[in-house]
């Protein structure tokens, strides 16, 4: 039987327990979708689950700023970082606001009519670039929060769903189809267009060393939940030995947004150093990632929860990467 995931194998959503259960519960609540794969498949991961969740909830649905802006964001994100299930999710969302006209412009590639909304996806395709905006963002500074939390929470979100899932959103290519976005976007439009409480999804998370949130972040709840994203993905680091985090670290100090080229300079072979591989490929290109990638570093002791760990430690990398940019770029509006 075919599946979404390309290198696990989630249990069932029907069979979760405990946090698992309830981060499932609060999704199909507040995000319309039950068991979307974005999410199942770091279900062998409850603590990265949750606090993938939360800051996508925190920042997107329930922080300051308009959705419609938040998905403009977060679609600009996708595209630069070239993730066409992300691409079509955010199409999808739009059709939700009952932007339409907007979510088809953008399915086309042309420039939004509105010009506050083609500052706001031109700024969020910018954000792969980790340096500092030069002018000020596309967005009241107190939207801020909700902005960022957004964009930052993509820039995970893309490189684990390229990472771990095929790329189609829908069975058969179905997303192709302009009737299709929209009847998907239509049936969750009650749920995108409904107000969402701040803070719902802080009760999920581990409450004991929540670690310090970014100082853009304000005193809203996006802050709390990306510190529990940036200690429960940076736990993946544990999987590589000092030299391979070094080697990660070095390498995407030094990157500048571009993407790798064919020849992937810059990135080990995976008969030396398989680990650093994967997370230097779930930083920068992982829709590069192969079964021989996977299988090179995969051991009998390697679970789905470690490989699901050390691709969101390769990923988080870049994110933090991004988030230093930004936060520099914010101390200056």
């Amino acid at each position: 039987m075919t599946t979404p995931f390309r290198y696990t194998k989630p249990q069932p959503p029907k069979a979760a327990t405990g946090r698992v259960a309830e981060v499932y519960e609060q999704l199909s609540r507040d995000f319309g979708i039950d068991e979307p794969v974005t999410f199942v498949v770091l279900s062998s991961a409850p603590e990265l689950l949750t606090a993938t969740w939360a800051l996508m909830r925190e920042s997107l649905i329930a922080g300051p700023g308009s959705r419609t802006g938040k998905e403009i964001a977060a679609f600009g994100v996708s595209q630069a970082n070239q993730c066409p299930f992300c691409v079509t999710a955010h199409t999808v969302l739009l059709h939700a606001t009952g932007d339409h006209a907007l979510a088809e412009r953008l399915a086309r590639g042309e420039r939004p009519e509105n010009e506050e909304h083609a500052r706001v996806l031109e700024w969020g395709k910018r954000t792969r670039v980790p340096s500092p905006a030069s002018k000020p963002y596309p967005f009241p500074q107190d939207h801020a929060p909700g902005y960022l939390g957004t964009a930052l929470s993509f820039h995970f979100i893309n490189r684990i769903v390229s990472a771990l899932l095929t790329e189609k959103m829908l069975p058969g290519n179905a997303e192709r189809l302009r009737v299709v976005r929209s009847l998907a976007g239509r049936t969750l439009s009650r749920t995108v267009r409904r107000p969402a409480l701040p803070g719902d999804a802080l009760a999920l998370l581990d409450r004991t060393d929540p670690g310090e949130a970014p100082a853009w972040a304000g005193d809203t709840a996006v802050g709390p939940a990306y510190a529990a994203l940036l200690k429960s993905a940076m736990a993946g680091a544990d999987l590589l030995d000092a030299d391979d985090q070094e080697l990660v670290l070095e390498t995407m100090w030094q990157w500048d947004g571009r993407h790798p080229g064919l020849a992937l300079e810059g990135i080990p072979d995976r008969r030396e150093r398989p680990g650093a591989r994967l997370a230097l490929l779930a930083a920068l290109a992982p829709y590069r990632i192969t079964d021989e990638d996977v299988a090179a570093w995969r051991r009998p002791e390697h679970t789905d929860h470690c490989l699901v760990h050390l691709v969101a430690y390769g990923a988080f990398t870049a994110v933090d990467r991004i988030e230093s940019a930004l936060s520099r770029s914010t101390a200056r509006t």
